[in-house]
């Protein structure tokens, strides 16, 4: 038996083992746009019905869903998001703003987002609470803090659902690939925090060699990522400016991870932004007022591509 590999503790790599399924995020999004029962999220997601019971098991095993009975004859239930659950709404919201800005214009569902707390139709935007101004990857440096350390890479057997989001009738279609692919999600993890090459890639996330070819290729066809030749034959991966939108998905993922997965000592990494290095305090504001939106707070019209027609919620 090989000794185990170690890689560097990470809330974003705890958030992933939750939220890092392509059909883990197709349920969750037909969730925020009403779904509750089985057969609804079925229709929304055109997940198996093997695939999704499972995954619907998981969300309850990891409390990010409660089944609640609502009919006791026959007994039939129904899936409602928990406090935890309710949590991962900024990254979701932050994986729509990418998908608007950089997936396909041609999207089988748009959505208008109404903030109630203002009453203008509104875009989320990544900000600092501390500071006001909208976040950008290039502002914001990080330092080891109390937690940080190494774990066991245990990676959880899961079968390659990158596309699935293509057949669903979703609001997300690239966005789901890249954040459902947990291995995508590490590797851009691992760029963000300065290390670019194929070597330093590879120690930092533990991960098959072939697998990490694969993942870098794919990026790269994707346009997330480019490589960069260096002096020496040697060369390492850049983020594209599609790649560094990407950014703030990772932000909201890694505090949620903060809040539910992290070590008694602490958070692994602490965020400093802009020149003066003041705490980053990252929040999801609403483009028009900028105040930090909730999902009490904002109600949305899902409108369907064919026949436009749209259909009012509260999220």
């Amino acid at each position: 038996m090989s000794p185990p590999k170690f890689i560097r503790t990470c809330s974003i790599w705890r958030a992933l083992e939750v939220v890092g399924d392509t059909s883990v995020l197709l349920i969750l999004e037909a969730s925020w746009i009403g779904a509750r029962r089985f057969d609804q999220f079925r229709a929304r997601t055109g997940l198996l019905q093997t695939l999704l019971s499972d995954r619907l098991k998981r969300l309850v095993a990891a409390e990010v869903f409660e089944k609640v009975l609502y009919s006791e004859t026959p007994p039939r239930f129904e899936y409602r998001l928990t406090r935890k659950g309710r949590d991962l709404y900024w990254p979701a919201l932050m994986m729509l703003r990418w998908e608007r800005r950089w997936g396909a214009a041609d999207g089988k569902l748009r959505l208008e987002m109404r903030h109630r707390t203002c009453g203008h139709v509104f875009e989320p935007t990544p900000t600092c609470l501390k500071c006001g101004d909208e976040i950008s990857a290039r502002d914001v440096d990080w330092t080891e803090g109390p937690g940080v350390g190494w774990m066991s890479a245990r990676y959880s057997r899961r079968r390659q659902q990158r596309y699935a989001a293509e057949l669903a009738s979703g609001l997300m279609v690239e966005v789901a690939q890249i954040t459902g692919d947990r291995w995508a999600s590490l590797i851009l993890r691992s760029i963000f925090t300065g290390l670019r090459r194929f070597d330093e890639i590879h120690r930092d996330t533990a991960m098959a060699t072939n697998i990490l070819s694969e993942r870098l290729s794919w990026l790269t066809a994707q346009g997330v990522i480019r490589a960069h030749e260096l002096p020496g034959r040697r060369s390492e991966y850049r983020l594209t400016e599609k790649g560094i939108d990407y950014y703030p998905v990772l932000l909201m993922l890694l505090q949620w991870g903060d809040k539910y997965y992290v070590s008694p000592e602490g958070p692994p990494l602490l965020l400093r932004h802009k020149a003066d290095g003041h705490d980053l305090e990252p929040a999801v504001t609403c483009s028009c007022c900028s105040q930090p939106v909730e999902p009490h707070d904002v109600t949305f019209e899902v409108i369907e591509a064919e026949n436009r027609e749209g259909e009012l919620a509260e999220a």
